[in-house]
């Protein structure tokens, strides 16, 4: 089948340009510049108006599938990614069990080929004693080893010194790391209780995953790369002081922003309290506004999500009881789109950040730019009157989500995965099913 999108202005990396895109079946076959071309197709997009960007790498997922399955799944994430113009995710490890072996590994790929509307990839998680298990990962299938640093959910916490040092020195691939000191936190976790009750209140979350348990982490993690010579990735940075360790480190270290630490500062615990709690937490105006500054210093690489599903019964309490985490993939592009609307970034930053560089860090094949003969993976979306965002318009399982309020100036109005029209004006296509990216 071949598709006509046209009328469309074309962003993609540095360069944003009117053209018309056809796709043949699965790839890209040609890009026009200023010019629709005259000839019969299966199926013509009218996208005047409109804005074509590569399909989205959200790099940082967590679809809890399998064993967490009443917040979220393959199925309905991925169904709210390609409403986001996200056509591709790399979900995290740490489901239950976690993906900390080839079994659970390969028991991924499975629920992601059957379930999936897009593109999917699983991460290898590290733990104290699997380094051994690199020699035996295929890198043409996954992404990158997956390194908590910090405690989070899923208890897959590494912070023995010798399997920090296995696990930087033989892993094949890039290593994504979540950094925070679980010491530290856990030392001002039982100072907070001491003060304010075995439960304290949000607004000390900050306090207590602060902004020194983070740069002690990242300076260790730094610090091993290179020695080794690792390509790092350190997800979700929330701090000004990290971007600017990030920028002294070397061109192999890179870090990620997400969409909360970019939106969110510890200000906003007082209208939305746990609903933004996540780990590593959000910090000051300062930090974010730095962060937000990264966008286009290029201190910042990527920008991801770390989606995160929970039921908003288990978001009740404080620091002690709410879990940590927030849905955000449906959301990610129009949101990154506003904040270019405000004079944050350019619009091309977005699809840098959020296309083009993940799929250059991590070696997609074929994906993350808008090119001939590469997959055509396309979101289109277009500029509106803003609008309010409602828990009624989720389609994550979850049903909620903490941009509810907040107002957004753009729509995703198509998404095409593998030229599969996966989504269409607010309609999903359940009959389509992703890919297995290939890397490398």
């Amino acid at each position: 089948m071949r598709t006509l999108i046209f009328g469309s202005t074309i962003v993609d990396g540095k360069r944003v340009y009117k053209g018309s895109i056809i796709i043949n079946d699965d790839v890209i076959e040609t890009i026009y510049e200023n010019e629709t071309p005259c000839e019969h197709f299966d199926r013509t997009i009218d996208a005047s108006g409109c804005f074509v960007f590569p399909g989205v790498i959200d790099e940082h997922v967590h679809f809890r599938e399998p064993g967490m399955t009443e917040k979220a799944d393959i199925r309905s994430e991925s169904r709210a990614a390609a409403a986001g113009g996200v056509t591709s995710f790399f979900d995290m490890p740490n489901t239950s069990p976690a993906t900390i072996n080839l079994e659970n590994l390969e028991d991924k790929f499975r629920r992601g080929a059957a379930e999936s509307r897009v593109n999917y990839s699983f991460f290898f998680g590290a733990t104290n004693s699997n380094y051994n298990m690199f020699d035996s990962l295929d890198v043409h299938r996954i992404p990158g080893i997956k390194l908590f640093m910090g405690a989070s959910t899923g208890n897959m916490l590494v912070d023995r010194t010798e399997a920090l040092e296995n696990i930087f020195k033989n892993s094949p691939m890039p290593v994504m790391t979540h950094c925070e000191d679980t010491q530290l936190i856990n030392s001002n976790m039982a100072e907070a209780k001491k003060l304010y009750g075995e439960d304290p209140d949000i607004s000390q979350h900050y306090k207590i995953r602060s902004e020194e348990a983070c740069v002690r982490s990242t300076e260790l993690a730094i610090k091993l790369a290179q020695k080794y010579n690792t390509r790092l990735h350190i997800a979700h940075i929330t701090t000004a002081r990290e971007i600017e360790m990030i920028n002294n480190a070397g061109d192999n270290i890179s870090g990620e922003a997400v969409i909360a630490h970019l939106m969110f500062d510890n200000s906003s615990y007082d209208t939305l309290g746990t609903l933004i709690k996540c780990n590593p937490s959000v910090k000051t105006s300062a930090d974010r506004d730095r962060i937000r500054r990264g966008l286009t210093d290029g201190s910042i690489y990527t920008v991801a999500t770390d989606h995160a599903p929970h039921l908003l019964s288990q978001k009740e309490g404080g620091c002690a009881k709410a879990v940590s985490g927030m849905p955000m993939v449906q959301f990610s592009l129009c949101t990154m789109l506003t904040l270019s609307d405000q004079g944050i970034l350019p619009i091309e930053r977005v699809a840098e950040l959020m296309c083009n560089n993940p799929a250059k860090l991590f070696e997609v094949r074929e994906r993350g730019f808008l090119k001939e003969g590469y997959k055509a993976d396309i979101a289109i979306v277009k500029r509106c009157e803003p609008y309010e965002v409602t828990n009624d318009m989720v389609v994550s399982k979850c049903g909620w989500t903490p941009l509810a309020g907040s107002r957004l100036s753009w729509k995703v109005v198509h998404t095409f995965c593998n030229g599969k029209h996966v989504y269409d004006n607010g309609k999903i296509n359940d009959d389509v099913r992703g890919e297995e990216i290939r890397f490398r």
